[in-house]
């Protein structure tokens, strides 16, 4: 079985083992292990159901079904493509979770390619980059906002009338650096491309239950439905769509086990650092200034050191609840600066494996060269925003 796991798997697993080392020995007292899981019981609740969801809608052809009608939409014009191709990845990234658009959307979009004759590289960059920096309008857009969510004291209608301004902001700055650096003609070299042939979809039924399946999703979340609720719901109508016309494509693998294990270990060694020296360390590095554009830059430079979900957990914990404007600029920087190093984010690193898979070379001087501008850019005026406009 170990051979079977990849590097990641590995690493998951063994920040579960080293939590519950942590636990057994003490170092984490039991009572406070208690409370740190029970806290996540939603949060993981949610994510089985979103992915679910998600692994579902796309294995019912919806967001083929969608990007092959915008191809066809655009008429071979690169531009309107492009503003297509950014409004679908941040729809997908805003409503069904950034994970959503890296790991399911990318395949999609990579597949399109060829059958258009379109650059692999300007589409497969266009949902990285919008996996990161769209997420931030609705709790359920990241891991990070639903991890902050209820210290930060706003329900998902209040979270998004806060943050809406901010989240153009990122949109609009990650648009102008997708066309900058790789969807102008002198990146992409074609002046048109061919749209492609429309193909029905294999089983009408299940394209109709998965696209009910997150449309009730969406109006649940408008009416203030619990996240985990929402997403349970929306799944269950898929699940018995698929259990009745195509039982034998529902298997254990389309439950996010690593993604379980990895949230968990989580919030049982953050907290165990916490309480022996990394609370002082990460309190030196915000300052007592109460700064939000620093917050920002430390969340933005932990996540690509370690990962924006430590990287948040760690920072959050010397925050406190009061300073609602420092954690929403925390969150900026763990959900919009993670675009420099592959690692940054989970989003990423399943990303480099699709494209891997999808025979799409990424020159990573390029990667990491326009993503320390997308980062610092982005940051700064999406933090401004938030001042601003707070």
């Amino acid at each position: 079985m170990l051979r079977r796991l990849g590097v990641l798997d590995l690493i998951r697993v063994g920040l579960l083992l080293l939590g519950l080392v942590f636990v057994a020995t003490g170092l984490l007292p039991w009572a406070e292990a208690v409370g740190s899981l029970t806290e996540i019981g939603p949060l993981l609740v949610f994510l089985v159901a979103i992915i679910l969801l998600a692994e579902l809608t796309k294995e019912a052809q919806v967001f083929d079904a969608i990007a092959a009608r915008m191809a066809v939409l655009g008429r071979g014009n690169y531009a309107a493509l492009f503003f297509l191709c950014t409004a679908f990845a941040s729809f997908v990234t805003i409503f069904l979770n950034l994970d959503t658009t890296a790991v399911l959307l990318t395949p999609v979009m990579l597949a399109l390619a060829p059958r258009a004759r379109i650059a692999a590289l300007p589409l497969a960059m266009t949902t990285i980059w919008l996996a990161n920096t769209a997420s931030l309008l609705l709790p359920v857009s990241n891991l990070t906002n639903l991890l902050g969510i209820r210290k930060i004291g706003l329900d998902a209608q209040e979270f998004a009338a806060r943050m809406w301004v901010p989240q153009i902001a990122a949109i609009a700055v990650t648009m102008a650096f997708l066309w900058a650096f790789y969807w102008r003609r002198g990146e992409r070299r074609d002046l048109r491309y061919t749209p492609p042939i429309l193909e029905p979809v294999a089983d009408r039924a299940l394209f109709a239950a998965a696209s009910a399946g997150c449309l009730l999703f969406i109006a649940l979340l408008l009416f203030k439905a619990h996240v985990a609720v929402a997403a349970t719901a929306a799944a269950a109508i898929v699940l018995a769509a698929f259990l009745l016309r195509a039982r034998e494509r529902l298997t254990w693998s389309l439950v996010p086990w690593q993604l379980l294990i990895f949230v968990t270990g989580l919030f049982l060694v953050v907290p165990t650092l916490s309480n022996h020296g990394l609370s002082a360390l990460m309190t030196w590095m915000i300052g007592g200034e109460g700064d939000p554009y620093r917050a920002a830059a430390v969340g933005a430079g932990l996540s690509n050191l370690i990962n924006n979900l430590p990287a948040y957990q760690a920072v959050q914990l010397v925050i406190p609840a009061a300073d609602r404007d420092l954690l929403l600029a925390l969150l900026v920087g763990t959900n919009v600066g993670p675009v420099v190093t592959p690692w940054a984010s989970l989003a990423t690193l399943l990303w480099f494996e699709s494209c891997r898979r999808h025979g799409v070379k990424v020159p990573m001087r390029r990667f990491l060269l326009t993503g320390a501008g997308l980062a610092v850019v982005g940051l700064l005026v999406t933090v401004w925003t938030l001042v601003t406009f707070g």
